[in-house]
């Protein structure tokens, strides 16, 4: 019997420990820890070198080493970070460097801690909000010592430097090592822990953050000064606080001191420089003059790094470089050019400094013509002109990403417990020198708008020139600004949508504007290009200025040439409020042809033997077109199988399980009723959830469909001729494809379901009936809705292709989206498969046809796809030092668009003239080709009356001094 209790507590205690925690219990967890004298902790221990734990008053003995004191988690932060790998109060005495640096969890650990040091300066210690003072819980000399021994560990590590620069320069702001503070983070906490308890100091607080400087300080005392009397004490206490921090923060830096960190590495060239700077600018006072010569020693440090080969001394480096930023920071505000000379070169070298500091990776410098402040110039071209501004946006753009980049993932796990987290990511963008890179590039986007008149008009919000549009249209509809994930918003379409970043299954909306635009070629751009939905890229400040207008309707509009209008519903003009006369659509929608399908083909097809001419007959243009490049590119396409039309549509007249008719009746039967209540004058809302809910339960049934077995056997037979190997030993991609796609004006790009990587067999059936039901989701039918006159004809069929691990992938498109040049190639590409369709943050190129390439985005996704072998989709790591693409897949790129604009029209006998949008990939160097069809792009959009209006005629050859005054 007591061995039976024993069992069940062993187990108790077993499963108590490894079931995850929720975030409900996590917070209720803080929130106790909040109000606890020792926060998360238990008790302090003496830990001996030996292994041996003391009690505080019995320190370790000479006779079996020295030992640290410090603090034990209490039993639930233990179990919490067992179970969810939340590590809450960590110590860093307590923790072993591999664990802490956790490069297989994507270095969790230590973003956790930073995360932890954020909250406890924005929130009144957070955690240890009554235990911040539990003495001994932590020793400042010992962590400092670990940090110490902690980069001297990590350091010795060429690899490590060269894949998380950024992040390990990161971390040194907030791991002890040499005594040095955050100052700039902890100006930024304090003044909005008073923002918080004081609401009149929020003006003061914006400032800090948006636009800090020396000048503050005496706006707090002023502040102090006025509000005298109504501040409590504890209020006054903390603007002491403040200006205390401020003070010490703005005293300058003595540049003599920085020889004192170059002890480990003198007779080094970086050494030289060092000192060479410190020579030459220990008395410089100037902005205009220090911050150029900053900018380059910390380039200098960066591009010397693993020059140096004392771990410690590369510590040394970094903390120069960190010291090198902070003067940046604190001058910039200083340098105030008054001609646009002054504001090129300024821009040139606050650019410099952010690659130095590791926003950007230093390929991506290279990449981008930033680099010469064009001193022998006097005059410039408005284009080219404009090229520095784009360049200069670029920056600032990849900048914030780089951040997100590394840190949005555990940002978006402690939010779900802790929505003050969620400002972590702004702090850290706030505390760079790429605020003030930001706000000189939008200087000089507000000259460069005035010079074009290419002013956006965006309500009463500041730096409107951080926006910019990405495709033509116009929408009236209420505004939903979303500052958090935008995965678990319900989208309406008739509203406009300001997201961080698109989601990856937009339904249909009115007009988008995102940070992260993810790129130009993903399956929502593409669908938003098509429907002319106004679609532009905007500033995380943008964003935050435009949330005071959340709710409110507005009018959205895109120009030709991308400059963006939104205004009130009040101040819209006569001819804005005629664009959305209710007239009747059906003119503007269009019908999918069906005089010519094939359904008396019951039988498995091979991809060799369809081309682009059975389209819309025997199956979709996914399978059609891919065989199509089977002709053409016979190697760099693989074998697959086609699943027609008229397999489909035998099914479906098999009778519905339920139901006293066939599935295919159901169906038509749905739209027959659904005609009925309109002509009732029913409202469309409840016809759509009528039809929404008929759907469902077809979807449904299609799912639990049973196959017909000469079908099944068909499948099994010829999927090992065609592929060499059985059903179930290979895994392959299923991809729907509908007679809806790829019509002369709907592309349909991404709404029904591809299933990646299927391996078993039962699962490749069940993907059959999967696909089969996938055009009836609620996305798919409200764009076909929105588009297709008999969306009841929309027919499926199915590829099935083998698949391919490729090392990366993407998208061709056989023109110049961002230049509108037929001739030019755009390309977005990202690691692993499907992340550039499916709109991560690719890495993109404008491929000129004369053989040149202009870098237009990098690849900023640290999780890609991989396809094992055993099937399913494994998540990898990446890191951003290296490009995607190289030079020699960039060539065959060019060769293979030049190859199908020639071969494709004659081999199809075509007189389609327009851009391809291709889907490919490289494994080994070797191009592998997915999918091909026409790229469409929504003429009604480009030739709106009202928007060629709204776009100034722009002379490009504009000669402008650079003289010329701000």
């Amino acid at each position: 019997m007591k061995n039976l209790i024993l069992l069940f507590f062993v187990c108790f205690i077993t499963n108590g420990f490894s079931q995850k925690i929720s975030n409900e219990q996590i917070a209720s967890q803080i929130s106790q820890y909040k109000n606890d004298v020792r926060g998360p902790y238990k008790d302090i221990r003496w830990f001996c070198t030996d292994g041996s734990i003391r009690q505080p008053k019995d320190p370790c003995p000479d006779n079996i080493g020295p030992g640290v004191q410090h603090a034990r988690y209490k039993d639930d932060v233990v179990a919490l970070a067992k179970n969810n790998q939340i590590y809450l109060g960590q110590i860093l005495a307590y923790t072993d460097k591999d664990e802490f640096w956790d490069a297989k969890n994507n270095h969790s650990r230590l973003k956790q801690y930073q995360l932890d040091k954020y909250l406890r300066a924005v929130d009144n210690g957070w955690i240890n909000e009554k235990g911040q003072f539990y003495r001994g819980a932590i020793q400042s000399e010992d962590e400092e010592a670990w940090g110490i021994d902690f980069y001297k560990w990590l350091l010795a590590n060429d690899a490590n430097i060269e894949k998380n620069y950024f992040l390990i320069r990161q971390s040194l702001k907030d791991i002890p090592h040499s005594g040095d503070d955050n100052l700039s983070q902890l100006i930024r906490s304090q003044s909005k822990v008073i923002s918080d308890e004081f609401l009149p100091f929020m003006d003061l607080r914006v400032k800090i953050h948006s636009q800090p400087d020396f000048k503050d300080i005496s706006k707090v005392k002023e502040f102090k000064e006025k509000f005298s009397s109504k501040l409590s004490k504890s209020q006054t206490d903390k603007v002491d606080e403040l200006i205390k921090t401020m003070t010490k923060f703005y005293k300058p830096i003595d540049i003599k001191t920085l020889a004192n960190k170059t002890s480990l590495f003198k007779n080094t060239v970086v050494a030289e420089k060092i000192n060479s700077y410190i020579l030459s600018n220990s008395s410089e006072t100037q902005a205009s003059a220090l911050i150029p010569e900053t900018a380059q020693l910390i380039i200098d440090i960066r591009e010397s790094l693993l020059e140096v080969k004392s771990p410690l001394g590369r510590l040394q480096l970094l903390d120069i470089s960190l010291k090198l930023e902070e003067i940046i920071f604190k001058m910039s505000p200083e340098w105030e050019p008054d001609n646009l000379q002054g504001m090129l070169t300024k821009i040139c070298y606050l650019g410099m400094a952010t690659a130095g500091s590791g926003y950007i990776e230093m390929s991506e410098w290279d990449a981008i013509s930033l680099k010469s402040p064009f001193p022998d110039e006097n005059n410039m071209t408005l284009d080219a002109l404009t090229h520095v501004l784009e360049n200069g946006r670029s920056l600032v753009e990849w900048s914030s990403s780089m951040v997100k980049a590394n840190y949005q993932n555990i940002v978006d796990v402690y939010t779900n417990f802790e929505p003050k987290t969620y400002g972590f990511i702004d702090d850290k963008i706030r505390g760079s020198v790429a605020l003030y890179l930001g706000e000189s590039v939008g200087k000089l986007g507000d000259f460069i708008a005035l010079e074009s008149s290419l002013t956006n008009k965006v309500l009463d919000i500041p730096n409107q020139s951080a926006f910019r549009g990405l495709n033509p249209g116009y929408a009236f509809g209420e505004l939903v600004v979303v500052d958090g994930s935008p995965d678990d918003i319900e989208v309406d379409s008739d509203k406009i949508y300001i997201f961080q970043r698109p989601p990856a299954d937009l339904k249909p909306i009115a007009g988008i504007a995102t940070v992260s635009e993810g790129n130009m070629v993903s399956h929502v751009q593409l669908l938003a290009r098509n429907l002319g939905i106004p679609n532009a890229a905007l500033s995380d400040a943008n964003l935050k200025s435009l949330k005071k207008y959340n709710s409110q309707n507005v009018f959205y509009a895109v120009s030709n040439k991308g400059n963006i209008i939104i205004k009130l519903e009040k101040d819209m003009t006569e001819t804005e409020r005629l664009l959305f006369t209710k007239k009747e659509r059906n003119e503007e929608k269009i019908e999918v042809p069906v005089e010519n399908i094939l359904l008396n083909e019951t039988n498995i097809l091979n991809l060799r033997s369809v081309d682009a001419s059975d389209s819309g007959k025997l199956c979709g243009p996914k399978a059609a077109n891919l065989g199509q490049l089977k002709k053409m590119f016979p190697e760099q396409v693989v074998e697959g199988l086609v699943i027609p039309f008229g397999i489909f549509r035998e099914h479906m007249n098999l009778p519905m399980p339920n139901q006293t008719v066939s599935y295919w009746t159901f169906l038509n039967t749905m739209f027959k009723e659904a005609e009925g209540m309109r002509s009732q004058g029913i409202a469309e809302a409840e016809v759509e959830n009528y039809q929404l809910k008929e759907l469902e339960t077809l979807r449904n049934a299609i799912k639990e469909m049973t196959l017909n077995p000469k079908f099944v056997a068909q499948l099994e037979k010829d999927f090992t001729s065609i592929l060499g190997a059985d059903l179930g030993n290979i895994p392959v991609f299923l991809r729907s494809d509908t007679n809806m796609e790829d019509l002369k004006d709907f592309t349909g790009a991404g709404l029904n379901l591809t299933l990646f990587n299927v391996l078993d067999k039962n699962k490749i059936i069940d993907g059959i009936k999967d696909v089969w039901a996938s055009p009836y989701t609620e996305r798919s039918f409200k764009w076909r809705q929105k588009y297709l006159l008999n969306p009841e004809n929309v027919f499926p069929s199915i590829l099935v292709i083998p698949s391919v691990d490729v090392d990366y992938s993407g998208v061709l498109i056989t023109k110049g989206i961002s230049n509108g040049n037929e001739d030019d190639l755009t390309v977005a590409f990202s690691r692993g498969a499907g992340g550039a369709v499916d709109g991560q943050s690719a890495e993109t190129y404008l491929i000129k046809i004369d053989g040149g390439t202009r870098f237009l985005a990098p690849a900023r996704e640290q999780y890609y796809n991989s396809l094992p072998i055993s099937g399913g989709t494994e998540k990898k790591l990446a890191t951003f030092e290296t490009s995607v693409l190289n030079q020699q897949n960039i060539n065959e790129i060019r060769e293979l668009a030049k190859t199908i604009r020639e071969t494709l029209p004659k081999e199809t006998h075509s007189d389609y003239k327009g851009a391809y949008d291709v889907e490919l990939g490289f494994k080994n160097n070797k191009l592998w080709l997915f999918q091909i069809r026409p790229f469409v792009e929504n003429k009604k959009a480009l030739s709106s009356d009202y928007l060629e209006t709204i776009t100034p005629k722009i002379d490009k050859n504009k000669v402008i001094s650079l003289s010329e005054k701000l």
